[in-house]
């Protein structure tokens, strides 16, 4: 499989600004709830946008002042995103074997980042994979681990550093990317959060206010 064809076979769903609102506030609902030790709260499934309820996998990641403080994941490709991802918050907030669960004085601190992943493709050729771009997925064994698109960049890795990590998370040979018998599965990533629907809606009164101020100077050049 060439890189451009990886490219695009594993595109991810298109979502709408919406729809990433839309999940946004279910993931932040769900980890409320599970910090209070609550069930998610129930969804109104006709509200949502037509696109959240379209079946992929979804990943949130939690961060504190810039630090991971959770991560995890639902792969099940025939379940709606939206379920996905309020079961994958739930999961970030307090069962993330690496972390203690999220105490209610750090909610404020959290940055919430949503993964939506695309479907996972086959790789033959590991220098198909291209660190930034795609997520990739490692087999061997029984052993098995997923690192995200962002993690590469995030790290300062390359393919190499990307695809050796990857194996040690699966508990593999750093280099075990090489042998035959490994599985390399590769996919990309729409990924968006709390941070960015911020930066967008303060864009947006940016914008507003703008508007605003060029609509008085018309009509106070339109009264002179």
């Amino acid at each position: 499989m060439s890189a451009r064809a990886t490219t695009r076979s594993t595109a991810p769903p298109p979502i709408s600004r919406e729809g990433r609102a839309s999940l946004l506030r279910l993931a932040c609902h769900s980890i409320d709830a599970a910090i209070a030790g609550a069930a998610a709260p129930p969804v109104d499934v006709a509200s949502l946008p037509a696109d959240v309820l379209e079946p992929a996998s979804a990943f949130v990641t939690l961060r504190e002042d810039g630090e991971l403080r959770g991560c995890m994941g639902r792969l099940d490709e025939g379940v709606p995103c939206w379920r996905n991802v309020v079961s994958a918050a739930q999961s970030a907030a307090v069962d993330d074997p690496r972390f203690t669960p999220v105490d209610v004085s750090e909610r404020s601190r959290l940055e919430v980042e949503i993964s939506v992943l695309g479907p996972f493709v086959e790789v033959d050729d590991p220098a198909d994979v291209i660190a930034g771009l795609h997520g990739i997925v490692v087999e061997r064994g029984g052993r098995r681990a997923l690192l995200l698109p962002q993690v590469a960049p995030e790290n300062g890795w390359g393919t190499i550093e990307m695809l050796s990590a990857c194996c040690w998370k699966a508990g593999l040979p750093q280099d075990a990317w090489r042998y035959r018998d490994t599985r390399l599965l590769a996919f990309t990533a729409l990924v968006f959060g709390t941070a960015d629907e911020i930066a967008a809606e303060d864009r947006a009164d940016e914008d507003a206010e703008d508007t605003a101020d060029e609509d008085a100077e018309d009509t106070a050049d339109a009264s002179v």
